[in-house]
């Protein structure tokens, strides 16, 4: 890991501790957007008791290529870039619509970056986790639309390396840093489980409750 992809990682661990950020994050900047579709507590508790729960299944077959993403959303943007502008603030693009300067504050840890290369798209249910809930079974076209989702609570910009520590574990695995993002997390993954009629595994269910039951 390089210099800068560390000072990244400490500034993220310090702000999920309530520290103060450095390390090129902006501390106290305005929160961004929010990915659309997020339900109340009550709607999502509602679609929680309805998922199925069953055993986790197997990452055999497994390739992200079975999702494919980024795809182009308009023009010359993609998902990530569409995402990167949606959940920004004062975002500047270049011609091929890569983002050239903006703010990305990041709700699972708190803080705010100046550069696109700090931030990722995070698939709030992660793809080799929706492979092992049911997608295996899906074609690539529904595969496809399920990595690029920007109609329900499924992509949203964070700290890459907040990100990365996620990978594809479920909530009873890894919640975001910050604790009282946990609740609109929950819901998030709740309500992507439940368009998407994905199962639930037991823990994975156990956890979303305790989140739920925080908001």
């Amino acid at each position: 890991m390089s210099m800068v992809r560390i000072g990244r990682f400490v500034a993220a661990v310090l702000l999920g501790a309530g520290g103060v950020v450095v390390a090129g994050a902006v501390a106290g900047a305005p929160a961004g957007a929010t990915p659309p579709g997020i339900p109340s507590k009550a709607t999502a508790q509602s679609e929680l008791n309805t998922l199925t729960v069953a055993a986790e299944g197997s990452t055999s077959g497994y390739s992200r290529d079975l999702f494919p993403h980024w795809i182009t959303i308009s023009g010359s943007c993609d998902t990530r870039e569409t995402v990167l502008k949606r959940d920004g603030t004062s975002v500047v693009t270049n011609s091929s619509c890569s983002a050239t300067s903006g703010n990305w504050y990041s709700p699972y840890d708190g803080a705010t970056w100046t550069a696109a290369s700090d931030v990722d798209i995070d698939h709030v249910v992660p793809l080799a986790e929706a492979w092992k809930s049911g997608a295996n079974a899906w074609t690539t076209s529904k595969r496809q639309s399920f990595a690029n989702d920007l109609s329900h609570p499924q992509l949203i910009a964070v700290t890459d390396n907040v990100n990365q520590s996620k990978g594809d574990k479920d909530p009873s695995a890894w919640q975001p840093p910050l604790a009282s993002y946990r609740c609109t997390y929950a819901r998030m993954w709740i309500s992507v489980k439940y368009t998407w009629s994905l199962k639930l595994q037991s823990a994975e269910k156990s956890a979303l409750q305790t989140m739920l039951n925080s908001c």
